[in-house]
């Protein structure tokens, strides 16, 4: 799969996608969890966000029981 116009930018990748498969989460429930709309979550889990407030990072990491870096990742 070729990286996203924003990988190929930033050279980061959002790993949400594989983090909720592994932890058997939608995204919907975690939109409920983290107070952030669906359609924000997707945004960021399809690799489209241009950036991520501070607060959301740490709503999604503590929701998902990660790190950061498990979350965002540097894109080969």
């Amino acid at each position: 799969m070729a990286p996203a116009a924003d990988d190929e930018a930033t050279g980061i990748h959002c790993r949400l996608d594989a983090l909720l498969i592994e932890r058997g989460m939608t995204l919907t429930r975690l939109s409920e969890l983290v107070g952030v709309s669906v359609v924000n979550l997707s945004v960021l889990k399809n690799d489209r966000a241009r950036a991520i407030r501070y607060s959301t990072l740490a709503a999604v990491c503590a929701a998902l029981d990660c790190e950061v870096g498990d979350l965002l990742v540097r894109a080969d």
